[in-house]
């Protein structure tokens, strides 16, 4: 069922995103013109738990959406980062200021398979403690919260985490965690 790339251009090339136009052809010999691919670096994100169980999750402004979110901790993987793992230990350290003593990974999604290339590495970080303060990027104004795990469940319920992966990724660690039974 994979397709052929006949030709590929780039149409927008910028820091984290770029925009491919390509031209395929199907195993059946159709051509589908255009076709268009959103590029991105690969994501990170943590259920991060305290070493008194609760959750740290981030409260930020989402422009595209007008919103400020509820959010997991996240982001990016660098080129110098060493791994997934990596990644996510320096974004939970630079968000939060937390440094956690085990993380367990949850598996790997996307967030649309139709347009994006890249996909989000999922972990159960556990055993957090406060050592350091935030370290943002220029644009980034983060306020760190607490919860319990019965907190989040009622905000999943609420529909007030609007981030669908990081939905997903609560979900994963809660199955991990025995709070999800599925």
């Amino acid at each position: 069922m994979k397709w052929t790339i006949l030709s590929s251009e780039y149409l927008f090339n910028d820091l984290w995103f770029k925009v491919r136009k390509d031209i395929c052809k199907t195993p059946q010999g159709k051509i589908v013109d255009p076709y268009y691919v959103y590029e991105f670096s690969e994501w990170v994100t943590a259920v991060p738990m305290t070493e008194d169980g609760r959750i740290v999750m981030v409260r930020q402004y989402r422009h595209a959406l007008g919103e400020t979110c509820i959010e997991f901790p996240g982001g990016c993987v660098d080129d110098t980062d060493a791994g997934f793992e990596a990644a996510i230990r320096r974004e939970l350290m630079e968000e939060t200021g937390y440094s956690f003593s085990s993380f367990k990974p949850l598996g790997k999604i996307s967030a649309n398979p139709s347009t994006n290339n890249n996909l989000m590495h999922m972990f159960l970080a556990k055993g957090g403690k406060k050592v350091s303060g935030q370290s943002l990027d220029h644009n980034e104004e983060i306020e760190i919260e607490l919860f319990t795990i019965d907190q989040l469940k009622q905000l999943v319920k609420e529909n007030k985490i609007m981030q669908a992966m990081h939905v997903t990724c609560f979900l994963y660690a809660m199955q991990e965690l025995a709070e999800l039974n599925l």
